[in-house]
């Protein structure tokens, strides 16, 4: 069992400059980071571009304490900069890509920032607003070559080596996030080096991957877990991280990485799932009897293991050999097969979901926390889990429920504070050091947690009955044509329900029926595809209690996005706008009563 001073020792005297120069000297020839165009920088490549960037970005007046905002993709010179500035001891924050130009402009006033970088022209006029209303600003600096007043990334590296500065402290700040906002305004979350690298020495405690794993960075760098999974635990293991730009070419570069370590959001597994049930329902008789058979058997030991005992040595063979010949091969398809540690979080994912990847010999570990608490606070474990639950608080954790359900928690992962618009951080824990998360729990009779939902999320019918939304949204995104679900029904008398299609299976639905439209458009209005939605409504509604029931839904005729303002870039509900957007088709259904 792992204790606490497992993980203090494990964390040690580390910094994050510390582990880059220890990175750079001992794992030098090492690879650390491979861009978009397949160019890979050692690690002591690596620690002499960011000490060459910290030389510019001193030379342009950055210091000690102070913010940098950074708006780029995920490109190399991202982790660059962000890594020079702490070598400063500035606190660098990326700010969501989908930010308006007015949400920009409160960032850049809130932070107070006095550095920004910026990748290219269209970044440059899209903050054209925030940039003119910022007193303090030293500089502006542009990655791409860009003419005028600005410095460009070529210089600032010209400048040379820096002078080495004060050593940082574990518990002076690493990194700036603002919360994606699904349910109010974004906060600026302050985190420690201490923060950052006990949520790294965790992860390899907990799970360990191979020494120097080879991992895949996908999500936003202004997301808590790609922060942690792609800059800090990658520093802490000396590991290769490669950079996916683009989130349509993820299944592509997992399949080229291999990657031994991997952290999906329930969107990114659900539609793995959908593709893998695609191949395995186009399997002949003799082919699928064998997967089938297979599947059983990695299915009885997901079970077993989820208790802690150990498998028969029966089973365990007849495990080892269905892999080998059979179920590895599946998750070569997903890039997956040498993957030693699986993740998912920052939303809920299907129970279902969980459990077809154990018939795969995947177990996905699903982990619960916020950027306040440096992400997971709660995990499943390797040899105790469960799907549907978010597992035990995380070594040095503790976890808690308020009178009406809100989670506390209370630990070494829980955040310094906000940061306030003078430059001061203010904390939000209670006395005794609890911090209220916002959302709603309970504890099985195992003490596994589970979430219900968020606390400002909760339906209230008219008559009085609570629901929790994702629980009912979870089990319509079970059928592999809902790419989203919105329940609809605070002070309603029933629920009703917005309904998105799969863009990648609905097509693939459509072409296997014989049907000639593909477009969403097309589908949205296709009677057979409305028929089997209708049908897939009833099952959810068939293990939902009364008031959790679904009694009317409309299916929406186009994709959403984080570029279109319905999801957040973890694609996440931003259910105010998705209620704001869409409350004339939810007057339509309450008025029709029932739809389909």
């Amino acid at each position: 069992m792992i204790t606490v001073q497992d993980v203090r020792a494990a964390v040690g005297a580390h910094t994050v400059p510390g582990l880059l120069r220890r990175n750079a000297g001992r794992y030098g020839h090492l690879p650390a980071l491979t861009g978009a165009d397949d160019r890979t920088r050692t690690w002591r490549e690596l620690y002499d571009e960011v000490l060459s960037v910290a030389s510019g970005l001193r030379a342009l007046g950055l210091r000690r304490g102070e913010r940098m905002l950074i708006g780029m993709s995920s490109r190399p010179e991202h982790w660059v900069v962000d890594l020079a500035a702490v070598e400063l001891g500035a606190i660098p924050c990326t700010t969501y890509a989908t930010l308006s130009p007015e949400q920009l402009r409160q960032v850049a006033l809130h932070s107070a920032a006095t550095v920004v970088v910026l990748e290219g022209p269209a970044e440059l006029a899209r903050w054209a607003g925030a940039l003119a209303g910022m007193p303090g600003l030293k500089g502006v600096v542009m990655i791409d070559d860009a003419a005028g007043e600005h410095t460009r990334y070529a210089d600032l590296r010209a400048a040379g080596q820096v002078v080495p500065v004060a050593e940082a402290g574990q518990d002076d700040p690493v990194t700036l996030i603002y919360t994606s906002g699904t349910t109010g305004d974004p906060k600026g979350v302050v985190l420690s080096h201490r923060n950052v690298l006990y949520q790294c020495a965790l992860q390899e405690l907990v799970q360990p991957a191979p020494a120097h794993p080879r991992t895949v960075a996908y999500l936003p760098l202004a997301h808590i877990a790609e922060r942690v999974l792609g800059i800090y635990l990658p520093l802490y293991t000396a590991g290769h991280v490669t950079i996916c730009a683009d989130p349509t070419r993820l299944l592509a570069t997992l399949t080229r990485v291999l990657p031994q370590a991997f952290f999906g959001v329930p969107r990114v597994w659900e539609k793995f799932a959908a593709g893998l049930q695609q191949v395995l329902s186009g399997l002949d008789g003799d082919r699928r009897a064998a997967v089938d058979r297979a599947r059983e058997v990695a299915a009885e030991a997901y079970r077993i293991r989820a208790t802690g005992d150990p498998l028969p040595a029966g089973l365990a063979e007849a495990v080892e050999r269905a892999d080998r010949t059979v179920l590895r091969p599946l998750r070569e398809r997903i890039g997956l097969a040498e993957a030693a540690r699986l993740g998912s979080g920052a939303a809920p994912v299907p129970a279902a979901v969980l459990e077809f990847f154990g018939s795969l010999g995947m177990t996905i570990m699903e982990v619960w926390g916020l950027s306040e608490t440096t992400g997971a606070a709660t995990s499943t474990f390797p040899d105790h889990y469960r799907a549907g639950t978010v597992g035990l608080p995380m070594p040095g954790m503790e976890v808690r429920l308020a009178g009406d359900g809100e989670v506390q928690v209370r630990g070494p992962l829980v955040f310094q504070g906000y940061l306030q618009p003078d430059g001061g951080v203010r904390a939000v824990v209670d006395a005794d050091g609890w911090l209220p998360t916002g959302d709603i729990g309970r504890f099985d009779d195992d003490g596994l947690l589970r979430i219900v939902d968020r606390k400002k999320e909760m339906i209230i019918t008219s008559s009085g009955k609570n629901v929790a939304p994702s629980a009912v949204e979870s089990l319509l995104r079970a059928h592999p044509l809902i790419g989203y679900a919105v329940v609809v029904g605070d002070r309603r008398p029933y629920l009703t329900a917005l309904l998105v299609l799969d863009e990648e299976a609905a097509p693939a639905w459509a072409a296997a029926q014989g049907l000639a439209a593909v477009e969403l458009k097309e589908l949205a209005a296709e009677p057979r595809v409305r028929a089997e939605l209708a049908a897939a409504v009833q099952r959810a509604n068939e293990a939902l209690s009364r008031p959790e029931q679904v009694k009317a839904f409309r299916v929406l005729d186009h994709a959403w996005s984080p570029a279109s303002g319905e999801l957040t870039p973890s694609l996440k509900l931003r259910r105010r706008v998705i209620e704001r957007r869409y409350a004339e088709v939810t007057e339509e259904l309450y008025a029709e009563g029932t739809s389909s």
